[in-house]
């Protein structure tokens, strides 16, 4: 169990003057930089209090942000629910304005019974988002994050929040997390440690996550690059692999492109069903920001497996 501490703005203020200084004017922009007037609205929107618990639903809320109802157990990842990411001090943030709303506004999210964390970058690990959940539902959230990352997030008020390592795994509220390795980096600023750089006993880790209930395997992908990783670890298929397809160009290196994504998911991890993310979002590549959900369902139709959700805002079911 992680001990839980108190805010320490001190240290937050020192790090917003530190980085904002060193911010290129290009994460200030606004989105009407990219083209844009204002930020697209969802085309669809979720109904979880629809949902039942004898099925699956996932609802793609925007960027990694994914809404699970796993047989009556809400499950959010990555949750980033509000206009910017980036340095928060004091309920202002400093860095890059999202490009698409939220399919949910912030109070239509239903209390979640968990907030499962991939790592601590700013995209996926979002501060205001989490302080605002604690705040509203203090001590009744369990969170799960990666190895050397919850000091970003100690202070908040969980129900609980555990770390796992690489193959390490966790029951809670009766589903099973285990950890898995991919291919991608974990520092939260550039000064920090991470595994990437070959610190692996002190620097931030970053996992993607298998969740199990009742038979059914969820792969929830995180951020990754194209690697054979997830083959080494999975063991057997899922039925559904959530997989970061965007931003792809120029950062190859730390994230795949909707075809890698796809063979990765088909030939790896076996599943029957692929739900995208990590696009439509945030302009972090230079590739059209339209791109990478074109590309893959213009890619999907070779490989054995079928896309679950196609746009930001649709629900998938499995009874």
């Amino acid at each position: 169990m992680i001990k839980i501490k108190r805010r320490n703005f001190i240290k937050r203020g020192l790090a917003v003057l530190v980085s904002t200084i060193l911010l290129p004017p290009f994460f200030l922009n606004r989105v009407n930089s990219f083209g844009r007037e204002k930020l697209s609205s969802a085309d669809f929107k979720p109904t979880p209090e629809q949902w039942k618990e004898n099925e699956i639903n996932i609802a793609w809320i925007g960027h990694s942000t994914m809404l699970i109802n796993f047989y009556g157990t809400i499950i959010l990842t990555d949750p980033v629910l509000f206009e910017r990411i980036g340095l928060y001090f004091f309920g202002l943030v400093f860095g890059p304005n999202r490009y698409s709303l939220p399919a949910l506004e912030f109070d239509e999210i239903p209390k979640p019974d968990l907030v499962l964390l991939s790592h601590a970058h700013m995209d996926h690990m979002d501060y205001k988002t989490l302080v605002s959940l604690t705040d509203k539902f203090p001590g009744m959230i369990d969170c799960i994050t990666a190895y050397n990352t919850s000091d970003v997030i100690s202070d908040l008020e969980w129900k609980s929040l555990s770390e796992l390592d690489w193959g390490e795994e966790k029951e809670v509220l009766g589903i099973r997390f285990k950890a898995l390795e991919v291919k991608h980096f974990g520092w939260r600023f550039p000064w920090e440690k991470d595994r990437s750089k070959g610190y692996m006993i002190d620097g931030r880790s970053y996992n993607a996550y298998l969740i199990e209930k009742n038979g059914k395997r969820i792969l929830f992908g995180g951020d990754m690059a194209f690697s054979d990783k997830l083959v080494k670890v999975l063991g057997k298929a899922v039925d559904i692999a959530l997989m970061p397809i965007g931003a792809y160009n120029p950062w190859k290196y730390n994230h795949c492109n909707p075809e890698e994504a796809l063979i990765m998911a088909s030939e790896q991890t076996g599943a029957g069903y692929f739900i995208p993310m990590h696009c439509n979002t945030f302009k972090q590549g230079v590739e059209p920001i339209e791109e990478p959900l074109t590309w893959l369902m213009n890619s999907s139709g070779k490989y054995n497996l079928k896309v679950g959700l196609k746009n930001i805002g649709s629900t998938f079911t499995l009874s």
